[in-house]
């Protein structure tokens, strides 16, 4: 996830010389027979100089002469839990020969369990569904990978072929370097938003399709409000996710932070190449008067703040309620326990804001693979790079996301003569086949979140049902992406000292934004919540945040 080969100034140049000099395919590189023929200098292949026993690049499908296993850590789902008899396991070992010694860790527990991991020096040597690599990057048990991309031809095409530089960078640590491999999408996906009862506003009076594109945060309260009136429901809207999924995406349209994208309040100014701290801006105050007015006009219920998930549900399903966030996955899985057996469920594009129309999705990336040092160790640099190319392949390449995530074809899917894929009717999967008797990540192993993310624009529309294709569509052509903001890249000394800031501080901002958006403090006392954010240290994080800006911006391209 995050940034160029070696020193500083030459990030971008030498990524993309390292991509030009390392790319090997059929067409180059290879001979008849798939041996490399001209392999790059630097331990293309042996240290001897002699061929690798084993194939490799873009448009090759990775395969070992001999069999090799490697240890991997694996995030056990409770909803589609490990079976070694999996069609998956076997699929891989006979595309490639190689096999997988697992750490099996249920989900729940997965963090906790590769901290443990990681510190002890223990850990297998893939480390996928990382989400967040920093805590681990000063410990020296995680190589900083991005010395090594340049082995990995399918990902590097990516990069080239999907501009995926910027991307890249979100992922930059303080040495320059980055300690993960993402997940890339060639598209950003259509996010979280909020899934509606379009048969009840249509009846309400809103032209839901007719109006829907053009909508903002105050459109769609005035639509809320004809839902409760013709309804006489006592809340329109009562969310799950303790209103995090809610907060998260509207804050994207009146720029500002909150909910799971609170962070640290900061937002970069494009404009004026800074960060600023905006949660306790005008904007952020804008923000909290839309939804204490939403609580006080009783369209918004208050326990969304603090129910659980299924008690939201249960009220959308009974009809209680009208609207509830989610993702389009959530929307498939609530059309079969609606209680009305004549409701229809359609997500609307996230609502626009004062800054705009805005896409709420701007990252292309994914959670990610860490790779342990253990792997560089024992395997020494020729077998690492061999491990890396089946990764490569494995997690990078079309033939082994397809793999991934459909399976086998002619076993679990066919290809038709457009190169669309069908999966099998007796299988479900995703909201396709409602009713099959199997599951394609229950029953096959495919499909899963450990290997299944990244991939081309076709291959994520493929494992859409029509209708989030529909929604897709609507985000690309109604909503307007938004620049990608710097990382802040900070030494661990530096990190340390703006978690300090930012924990208590952020800790407050999310006390009071709960507190004035349900009323319990009054919006009069908002010079008050000002003075108070400065004091806990708003100021200095900003400061911090736009002095390590500075020292990396030149690495950064700004």
């Amino acid at each position: 996830m995050s940034k160029f080969r070696r020193t500083a100034g030459l990030v971008l140049t030498v990524f993309m010389i390292a991509f030009m000099a390392a790319c090997t395919s059929s067409g180059n590189g290879k001979n008849a027979s798939g041996s490399i023929a001209n392999a790059p200098s630097g331990g293309a292949g042996n240290e001897g100089g002699e061929a690798p026993d084993y194939t490799f690049g873009v448009d090759r499908t990775f395969h070992s002469n001999e069999p090799v296993t490697y240890s991997m850590m694996y995030s056990d789902h409770e909803n589609y839990p490990y079976r070694k008899d999996w069609r998956l396991w076997s699929a891989i070992r006979e595309k490639t020969n190689v096999t997988f010694d697992l750490s099996i860790t249920a989900r729940t527990e997965y963090e906790n369990q590769k901290s443990l991991l990681i510190n002890s020096g223990d850990a297998p040597y893939i480390i996928p569904k990382t989400y967040d690599e920093s805590a681990f990057v000063s410990s020296g048990q995680i190589v900083p990978v991005s010395d090594w991309v340049q082995y990995m031809p399918n990902y590097m095409k990516a990069v080239k072929d999907w501009g995926m530089e910027e991307d890249l960078k979100a992922k930059l640590q303080a040495d320059g370097k980055y300690y993960v491999l993402p997940g890339m999408w060639e598209v950003a996906g259509g996010g979280y938003s909020y899934i509606i009862r379009k048969d009840v506003f249509e009846k309400a009076g809103v032209d839901v399709k007719g109006q829907e594109a053009n909508w903002s945060y105050e459109n769609f309260y005035e639509a809320m409000k004809k839902v409760k009136a013709y309804t006489g429901a006592k809340y329109v809207l009562s969310d799950q996710f303790q209103g995090n999924s809610m907060l998260n995406i509207a804050a994207v349209q009146y720029g500002v932070t909150g909910g799971w994208g609170l962070s640290n309040g900061l937002v970069f100014d494009h404009g004026r190449q800074q960060f600023v701290f905006a949660d306790a801006s005008e904007d952020f105050k804008a923000y909290l008067e839309y939804f204490h007015k939403l609580i006080k006009d009783g369209i918004l219920d208050p326990e969304s703040f603090t129910q659980e998930d299924d008690a939201a549900q249960a009220k959308f399903f009974k009809g209680d309620t009208y609207v509830i966030s989610g993702i389009y996955q959530n929307l498939a899985d609530f059309k079969s326990k609606m209680q009305d057996p004549n409701s229809e469920l359609y997500m609307i594009v996230q609502p626009g804001g004062p800054k705009g129309m805005l896409r709420v999705e701007t990252s292309r990336l994914e959670n990610g693979i860490m790779i342990s040092q253990n792997a560089l160790d024992d395997l020494g640099k020729d077998g690492f790079i061999k491990m890396l190319r089946f990764i490569d392949w494995l997690w990078y390449s079309n033939e082994g996301q397809t793999l991934s995530l459909w399976g086998v074809e002619g076993e679990t899917y066919t290809v038709d003569a457009n190169g669309k894929i069908a999966l099998n009717p007796d299988i479900y999967y995703n909201g396709l086949n409602e009713g099959a008797p199997k599951q394609l990540n229950v029953d096959y192993g495919f499909g899963g979140g450990v290997f299944a993310y990244g991939g081309s624009k076709e291959l994520r529309m493929s494992k859409m049902t029509d209708g989030e294709k529909d929604y897709m569509d609507r985000i690309l052509n109604n909503r307007k992406p938004r620049k990608l903001a710097p990382p802040i890249m900070a030494t661990p000394e530096e990190s340390e000292q703006l978690n300090l800031i930012t924990t208590p501080l952020m800790d407050y901002v999310n006390t009071m934004t709960l507190k004035f958006i349900t009323g319990q403090e009054s919006l009069s006392n908002w010079d008050k919540y000002v003075a108070q954010v400065e004091a806990n240290g708003s100021q200095r994080l900003t400061e911090m945040a736009n002095s390590i800006f500075q020292k990396t911006k030149n690495l950064l391209g700004y």
